[in-house]
């Protein structure tokens, strides 16, 4: 199982280091500029990230069902997930892409900043929106993949999409001088190429599979709302989690805003920290939404089982090699995001919460893999509305007991420590319902 388990995970690993480097390289671009350009990739990230999160079905929900499919050999169903899901991507990102406007406005209203801070966020936006039908159409791509039990594709496109990223991005700012703009439009770039790898990678390993099958009568058959009810059911539910994850996060930056432009930027900075450990174990969590899926369309509850309790083993082996690595070299990798003394100075007083986010995070991170595979979308919806709860509910409760006006530090560990339980709940209300939304669907 650990031989399985790896052979999925490491590709995903590298996957999802490649992932986060999308936003990491262009924090580490513009941290070498200014504060405000900091806080305004930070704002900017958030409002694709609030975007994205919110269609992350179509990478979860396409998992799941294609993995479940897999397992049962039913090969026509897979191809039907596939098409469901990039029709459907496409589709959301033209209305986006209508709708970019009024998208600025809500976000200009939602995030917290100066004036400078907001403009520059917004010159942001607008070029990159333009990715927006590359980006969820990679979406559908790296779900298939990853319910087919093929982590290795998704892994070389991530490389692929993140080499052009670092190289036009340093070409744009450091040569060209367009600033912010130059960050974008490298983004748009590397995420088109993505697209144009990935669809050639679906032709060329699995044409055969789709030829057979691309008929009309077939695509009529997919796209019937009878056949796609059982899909947007569970990707309802998966939406709504989503949101409430967005919700989380656009709350945290907004809420540093608030409090400071400073402060915006050290939280941007310590988050970076959250993000490297959450994609290291979403290898793991990737791992699990293909085994659990797999195994539950073959109806074998005992690879079931044996596949989750592994899957934990390891996560908690990579949340004590994670708190040691932050311990010891914490500040280290801090530096490497930002060259400014001044917010190096602000952010070393909250460097200890790098050191609680894998303890409190690692159960979240493998539970949503675990659950995606076996479509127990309403757990999981259900668990996150618990967990939404819970942080807005310490937010405020400590925010009104304890910060009295001007206390920056009281503050934003107040706004820390609710993450922290937002975290760690989102964990435990998953595991109490394991039994019963996962191990159960195979009766014994």
């Amino acid at each position: 199982m650990n031989r399985k388990i790896l052979q999925l995970a490491l590709p995903n690993i590298i996957t999802n280091i490649t992932v986060p480097l999308l936003g990491m390289v262009d924090m580490a671009i513009v941290g070498h500029l200014s504060q405000l350009h900091i806080g305004a990739i930070a704002i900017g990230t958030q409002i694709f990230n609030l975007i994205y999160w919110n269609f992350g079905f179509l990478r979860m929900g396409t998992s799941g069902f294609t993995a479940q499919a897999y397992g049962a050999r039913q090969l026509d169903e897979a191809v039907r997930v596939f098409l469901r899901a990039f029709v459907i991507a496409l589709v959301i990102a033209l209305m986006l892409i209508v709708l970019q406007y009024p998208i600025a406005l809500l976000s200009r209203w939602i995030f917290n900043g100066s004036d400078t801070v907001i403009a520059l966020a917004l010159e942001y936006f607008f070029i990159r929106i333009w990715a927006a039908p590359a980006t969820l159409g990679l979406y559908a791509i790296k779900g298939w993949f990853i319910g087919m039990q093929n982590s290795r594709l998704p892994m070389w496109i991530a490389i692929f999409i993140n080499i052009v990223n670092i190289v036009c991005s340093l070409l744009f700012v450091l040569v060209f001088h367009w600033d912010i703009k130059g960050v974008a439009l490298g983004t748009v770039i590397a995420q088109y190429s993505g697209l144009a790898t990935g669809l050639f990678f679906v032709i060329a390993r699995y044409g055969k599979l789709f030829r057979r099958r691309l008929t009309m009568q077939f695509l009529s058959d997919t796209l019937q709302w009878r056949q796609m009810k059982r899909f947007f059911k569970v990707n309802a539910d998966i939406f709504l989690r989503t949101v409430c994850l967005a919700a989380v996060f656009t709350f945290i930056t907004s809420e540093s805003g608030r409090i400071s432009d400073e402060i915006m930027a050290v939280d941007a900075l310590l988050l970076q920290f959250f993000t490297l450990f959450s994609y290291i174990m979403d290898g793991f969590a990737y791992a699990g939404e293909s085994l659990v899926g797999r195994y539950i369309g073959a109806r074998d509850r005992r690879s079931l089982v044996k596949a989750v309790r592994y899957l934990l083993v390891w996560g908690l082996a990579l949340t004590v090699l994670f708190t040691g690595l932050y311990a010891v070299w914490g500040e280290d990798i801090l530096r490497i995001f930002s060259d400014k003394q001044a917010v190096i100075d602000a952010a070393r007083p909250y460097l200890f919460w790098i050191l609680i986010v894998p303890v409190c995070g690692f159960a979240a991170f493998l539970f949503d893999g675990i659950f995606v595979g076996a479509t127990a979308s309403r757990t999981m919806r259900n668990s996150m509305f618990v967990a939404t709860v819970a942080f807005f509910g310490i937010y405020y409760i400590l925010k009104a007991t304890i910060v009295s006006g001007g206390e920056e530090f009281t503050w934003n560990n107040v706004l820390w420590t609710a993450f922290m339980v937002y975290l760690a709940t989102r964990g435990a209300a998953q595991a109490a319902m394991l039994k019963k939304s996962v191990y159960n669907q195979i009766k014994t």
